[in-house]
């Protein structure tokens, strides 16, 4: 076999959510930063995301993580997570999945009872402190990048819904975060197609009328989820992230619930050293906390912690056959959904 090219891919997911760590084949990317690396992904050359996330090789759900050489000296290992839509700047649950694959695979040695993982990503360093024993990764415990509030209690204009209110937040990278009961919907595998399809006009229409940017990190830009949420009756905040092109975080959302807890604190809900569950449309449990108070930009803003668990599942090679014509991926809409109408087939079919 002549493949033009390999990558090899650790099965990762983390409480639901699938995050695959590309861990050989990667090939080098330009950039200074993890941040110049992602926005090369994003404006210059595509084709690593479309051969990775893209049909055949691809489907709509789970992202993958492309593990690259740290640029940060305290970093043991960077990484840019890759989308359907595009590269990403950070997330807690891909960063879970990265730390287990580290570990689990013997990239980074594994020290019991804890293993200390710095990784270097476009929106800054995360440290990981991994809970070790017999030979597997059992939890992460993540310290992510300062989180803050853009703007609470936004009023949106919508041709749904009529007037809504929503926070927007960055958590690593930006959020619109909105109560799903005011909307009549309720954070539920049953409403699942539901919240995505409310999610993605609420995200395109934000994106349209309301830019934001990092203060400090221009690359990191426009929001990049809707993150619905509401409250369980043993006070764990529900959550469900929608992304493109149509579908429910299986996970938390550590970034998200970051974000969220940036708008707690802000109203006075949260303080430092505060432990909150959050969880999934599925059930699966994030616990996030302030570990402490801080600025960006003159922001006030809160360091996060999250902490959830990572599961190894797999192996596998994926290969691209110089000759095959759908070498640069498709999606169509009778899976992906109609947000992919863009991409509906490969730039190389006949």
């Amino acid at each position: 076999m002549r493949w033009k090219r390999t990558i090899q891919l650790l099965d990762v997911h983390c409480e639901g959510e699938i995050g695959k760590v590309a861990i050989g084949g990667v090939p080098k990317i330009p950039g200074n930063t993890i941040a110049e690396q992602m926005n090369y992904l994003n404006t210059k050359d595509d084709s690593l995301r479309r051969f990775l996330c893209l049909e055949p090789r691809g489907a709509p759900i789970g992202s993958v993580n492309l593990l690259l050489p740290a640029k940060h000296p305290e970093a043991d290992w960077g990484f840019v997570i890759l989308q359907p839509d595009q590269a990403h700047a950070s997330s807690g649950s891909n960063s879970i999945c990265v730390t287990t694959a580290l570990l689990e695979s013997g990239i980074v040695e594994m020290k019991e009872p804890e293993t200390v993982v710095t990784l270097d990503t476009a929106a800054g360093l995360v440290r990981a402190v991994a809970t070790c024993r017999d030979g597997r990764c059992e939890r992460v415990k993540l310290t992510l990048v300062p989180s803050f509030v853009h703007e609470l209690d936004v009023a949106l204009e919508t041709a749904r819904w009529g007037r809504i209110t929503l926070d927007l937040c960055y958590g690593g990278i930006f959020y619109a975060l909105v109560d799903a009961e005011p909307l009549g919907l309720r954070i539920e595998p049953g409403q699942a197609r539901a919240l995505v399809e409310a999610g993605m006009e609420i995200k395109e229409q934000i994106n349209r009328e309301m830019p934001v940017v990092h203060p400090e990190i221009p690359e990191i830009s426009g929001v990049a989820y809707v993150m619905f949420r509401s409250k369980d009756e043993d006070g764990a905040v529900r959550t469900c992230t929608t992304m493109w092109p149509g579908r429910a975080d299986r996970s938390p959302c550590g970034t998200g619930s970051s974000a969220n807890l940036a708008a707690l604190h802000a109203r006075g809900l949260a303080k430092v050293g505060d432990v909150f569950k959050s969880r999934s449309i599925i059930g699966s449990e994030f616990e996030a906390s302030i570990a402490a108070e801080t600025t960006v930009a003159g922001k006030p803003a809160i360091i996060p912690t999250i902490s959830g668990r990572g599961f190894t599942f797999g192996l596998h090679q994926v290969a691209l056959d110089p000759f095959d014509p759908l070498g640069e991926g498709f999606a169509l809409t009778d899976v992906w959904g109609e947000a992919a109408a863009g991409i509906a087939r490969s730039r190389t079919a006949g």
